[in-house]
């Protein structure tokens, strides 16, 4: 096409109506403070996001999120110390932000720990069994898969209770799409030797993504769910290098961990583009013999 005076403009194929504006969002990162979630606020900050609450438990979180402004170059994060299991410090955090910068609208729950060991172990010599701790598996389950399901419908109450509020019923796709909600999953929730409790969260956590994909779309709200494989964070890490060298990166098609900023660019990919519901595994290629 020409644009008049002898030069060329190239127009770009497709618009950018089906990403949603960030600059216009608010967000929620559990676990933000290291591994994924810090790589994903980092990320959510570069594309733009009006505020992040960086949600942890590291004693370091208001020196670690005020770094992290200086090196957006703005006020982007806000740091919230807490449980992600206590309710009450939750329902804090969405009134805080809400007060401060409006409705949450973007989730990404990912904090989260392992406690691995054998679900039966028998003693050699006495032949007792010794079943995985019943105490750890709650605890897993608590922080794996109840924790980021209640922050997840917090942020959709969020934005339901601001619809309310502005006298929006249904949502409409004209309106275009309001938020969305990225559940951390697992390689591990296919089943994984020594994780029964992650991986029994972890697939848990494929059932409430698909309902709330389903239901939370009244209020414009998509729920998707990423897969990530073993990725260079200090949870990996603590199964200790040549554990590593030896039972993983074997098995991995790249022949290396995944970076946390590999992960949170597809968290945002699966944020932006409407279109993105159901699940994405960046696994970096594994695949675990028999």
């Amino acid at each position: 096409m020409s644009s008049g005076n002898g030069t060329a403009t190239v127009e770009p194929f497709f618009g950018t109506e089906h990403l949603l504006d960030l600059s216009t969002k608010v967000a929620v990162v559990t676990g933000g403070a290291r591994g994924i979630g810090q790589a994903t606020c980092y990320a959510l900050a570069r594309n733009g996001i009006k505020a992040v609450a960086v949600v942890d438990q590291l004693e370091g979180l208001v020196a670690i999120t005020n770094q992290a402004n200086e090196d957006c170059e703005r006020s982007v994060m806000v740091p919230f110390r807490g449980d992600v299991t206590d309710a009450d410090f939750r329902r804090h955090v969405f009134a805080e932000m809400s007060n401060l910068h409006g409705p949450v609208s973007v989730c990404v729950p990912a904090a989260g720990f392992t406690k691995d060991r054998l679900a039966v172990k028998v003693d050699r010599e006495t032949g007792e069994a010794d079943l995985y701790s019943q105490e750890d598996f709650e605890r897993v389950l608590g922080v794996d898969l109840t924790a980021p399901i209640y922050w997840a419908m917090e942020t959709i109450a969020s934005v339901a209770r601001d619809r309310h509020s502005r006298q929006l019923g249904r949502w409409k796709p004209s309106e275009r799409v309001q938020g969305a909600v990225i559940f951390i999953g697992s390689v591990s929730s296919a089943g994984n030797k020594g994780q029964v409790s992650y991986a029994t969260a972890k697939a848990g956590l494929e059932g409430a993504q698909a309902t709330l994909a389903a239901e939370a779309m009244f209020y414009g709200m998509r729920s998707a769910m990423i897969h990530p494989g073993f990725t260079d964070t200090a949870m990996v890490r603590a199964m200790g290098d040549d554990y590593v060298a030896a039972h993983i990166l074997p098995q991995t098609q790249l022949g290396r961990l995944i970076k946390p900023e590999e992960i949170a660019d597809s968290i945002c990919f699966m944020i932006r583009n409407s279109a993105v519901s159901g699940q994405l595994w960046v696994d970096a290629g594994w695949h675990p013999k028999a």
